[in-house]
């Protein structure tokens, strides 16, 4: 297997633009995207995955207005476009170049498996776009043609990982050669898992027909502070331990929000609310929520009213980034032995 300490310590990792960044989005990835370019330990590399949004209809307009809104909402965030990479995928074509080639590295049966593919094709998988079903190779290049040592998931992506591995593994192995890194999950923090604040047993969505499951980052203070007030609850106080959270969904949610978005673990807000009902807990959530990401959306909206700025910045990233793909996409056809490859 090749050893990682060979390579340079990189992070990878990629939203679909299709619109409506939530809480759940904050939380769960971008979040840990700025954790992890201030950190120091790793160069990041963040991308709008705009090619893999269209393995499913998108309207071209909406398209690229959730590409911009997508950036700003990484940008207002706190990632910097210049300590960390930050483009859309397809202003990267050596994305798609090298996706080719681990279209001819995977196997079908691998493809098949693949949860999301089900999920989003249904019963009606013969009318699916050969897109959905070939995506994950394509999201395997994305993650390796930077030779990306790390990818930050959540429960649902670690699938997607496990099958760029794979690919990796055989890649190596065909040909003879310790090209492609092993990628390692990284999986951190509390609240990784956002749950609908309607349903605590149901992952935040932004398809959800309620819009009162949801935090928006594009939703103002007033929004944000009404959505705790009346997210579910149950009748009974805070327990004095997390196992007094096991079979109370929508309490646990809360309690776990609370907790990612002040930096703390969720045991520690137990023991500061143990007790209290949520009549008193929510209006403290509902402070924290709105100190934490009222500013995101007020930044987002100033990022939106200047959309060449943002084309202009992701232009800067996608130069930035093809520096680093273009040697590794001519190293990796000359392995499989492409003329003209410089060979």
């Amino acid at each position: 297997m090749t050893d990682n300490t060979t390579f340079t310590p990189r992070v990878f990792s990629g939203i679909q633009p299709s619109g409506g960044l939530t809480l759940g989005n904050y939380l769960g990835a971008i979040k840990r995207f700025v954790e992890m370019q201030d950190g120091g330990t790793y160069q990041t590399i963040y991308c709008m995955v705009d090619l893999h949004a269209i393995t499913v209809w998108q309207n071209p307009s909406d398209l690229r207005r959730n590409t911009r809104e997508l950036a700003a909402g990484y940008i207002a965030s706190g990632i910097d476009p210049e300590r960390s990479i930050l483009m859309n995928q397809s202003q990267v074509p050596e994305h798609t170049q090298l996706g080719w080639i681990f279209n001819c590295v995977a196997r079908m049966g691998w493809m098949k498996r693949m949860t999301q593919f089900k999920d989003k094709a249904g019963k009606n998988a013969e009318n699916a776009s050969l897109g959905l079903l070939a995506y994950p190779a394509l999201m395997a290049a994305d993650i390796l043609l930077y030779h990306s040592t790390h990818v930050p998931v959540g429960d649902d992506q670690k699938q997607h990982l496990e099958l760029t591995r794979d690919v990796a593994t055989k890649f190596n192995h065909d040909y003879g050669v310790d090209f492609f890194p092993i990628t390692e999950p990284v999986i951190h923090g509390v609240a990784t898992r956002v749950m609908s604040l309607r349903d605590g047993s149901k992952k935040m969505s932004k398809s959800d027909p309620s819009d009162m499951s949801r935090i928006n980052l594009t939703d103002d203070a007033d929004a944000i502070a009404q959505k705790i007030r009346k997210a579910k609850t149950d009748p009974e106080p805070l327990p004095d331990t997390l196992d007094g959270l096991a079979d109370r969904p929508e309490a646990a949610n809360l309690v776990n929000i609370y907790a990612a978005l002040d930096d703390r673990g969720a045991d520690d807000v137990i023991a500061e609310f143990a007790g209290q009902q949520f009549g008193a807990f929510k209006p403290k959530l509902a402070d924290l929520a709105v100190a934490k990401l009222s500013p995101i959306s007020c930044e987002m909206s100033r990022l939106m009213d200047d959309s060449a700025e943002l084309d202009r910045l992701l232009a800067r990233g996608a130069d930035r980034a093809r520096e680093l793909a273009a040697p590794v996409l001519k190293k990796t056809y000359e392995i499989v032995g492409m003329v003209g490859a410089g060979t």
